[in-house]
């Protein structure tokens, strides 16, 4: 069998690698020739946290998610297992119970054991959620990583489908020519560089209207986000949200006012009106969408029901 994949980003690399894993005949084709900034995966925070996920997604994402780390690792991604950390500020303290209300896979800390897991930390805090089997990887990195495992399998790179070839579509948001209910949320997050500041995982700062997360890249550098904001633009990003991530990492942690910004990203997830991703089949093309927020904790399941689809296994739980 030969399958054609549109879309080089981090869910058609995912298919790529786990079709051509089950003995198919794979191609791909993206405009650009590796993946980069173009492409929306590019600028992720890589938190492989299907619990804090729960907060607001569907019960597929926190149960399937739980896939993913083992996933990446497999692949050969350095996947860090250190955890999730979640903090609230005094004044929104509520934020805390209501996130363990709706989260489960966490444990309480208090500022002693906060201190433990992030002396940075200080004493600011006396309360947090940890939630200790979360994992993170840096998104770049792993791109990288599955286009090596392409080659290494045989994937070819190419603008034309071979004859035969079954299409399977990983467009993203550029498939509402196709998938007209697929919606744009646009996201925007912070590159920072923040001598001095030294946090071992990710740490996510709640708030009644701008939440963030701030994830370790190594060597000081720390990826800020991110906002979710309705809207199919790529691009520009707003002084209002800049200013918005920002004062939350401030109140965080002062240090951050010291930081030098290294880049501002741009993007819009593709979204489905359940902010679930789905298979879908029309006119003969098979359509892997919808990733939202979870690219990276949902992408290999999603290219792993498209495989065993494709393969002649039952249909998969994510079909439409």
């Amino acid at each position: 069998m030969k399958a054609h994949i549109l879309g080089g980003g981090v869910m058609g690399l995912c298919a790529a690698v786990e079709l051509a894993a089950r003995g198919i005949e794979v191609s791909l084709f993206d405009p650009e020739p590796a993946p980069g900034p173009h492409a929306c995966s590019w600028w992720a925070g890589g938190m492989l946290a299907p619990f804090c996920e729960g907060e607001t997604a569907e019960e597929p994402v926190v149960r399937l998610g739980q896939q993913a780390a083992g996933w990446w690792a497999a692949q050969g991604v350095a996947v860090e297992h250190r955890g999730t950390l979640v903090l609230a500020l005094g004044r929104d303290r509520r934020e805390l119970d209501r996130f363990a209300r709706r989260t489960e896979g966490h444990e309480w800390r208090d500022a002693a054991g906060i201190a433990a897991l992030e002396p940075g930390l200080g004493d600011r805090f006396d309360r947090a959620l940890f939630f200790p089997t979360e994992a993170h990887l840096t998104p770049r990195a792993a791109l990288a990583r599955l286009r090596e495992n392409c080659d290494r399998l045989g994937v070819s790179f190419t603008d034309t489908a071979p004859q035969g070839a079954r299409i399977v579509d990983c467009r993203g948001l550029a498939a509402r020519d196709a998938l007209p209910e697929l919606r744009g949320v646009k996201g925007e997050a912070i590159t920072l560089l923040a001598p001095g500041i030294d946090y071992a995982r990710p740490i996510r700062l709640l708030h009644p209207r701008i939440p963030i997360y701030l994830v370790p890249r190594g060597g000081n550098v720390f990826m800020l986000g991110a906002t979710m904001i309705e809207s199919a633009e790529r691009a520009r990003a707003s002084v209002r949200s800049v200013m918005e991530l920002l004062s939350s990492a401030y109140a965080l942690d002062p240090a951050f006012g010291e930081a030098e910004i290294l880049e501002i990203g741009v993007d819009a997830r593709p979204s489905y009106p359940d902010n679930i991703p789905h298979l879908t089949e029309r006119g003969g093309v098979l359509y892997l969408n919808g990733l939202h927020r979870h690219g990276y904790l949902m992408a290999p399941v999603i290219a792993g029901m498209a495989a065993d689809l494709l393969a002649g296994a039952k249909t998969p739980e994510l079909m439409l």
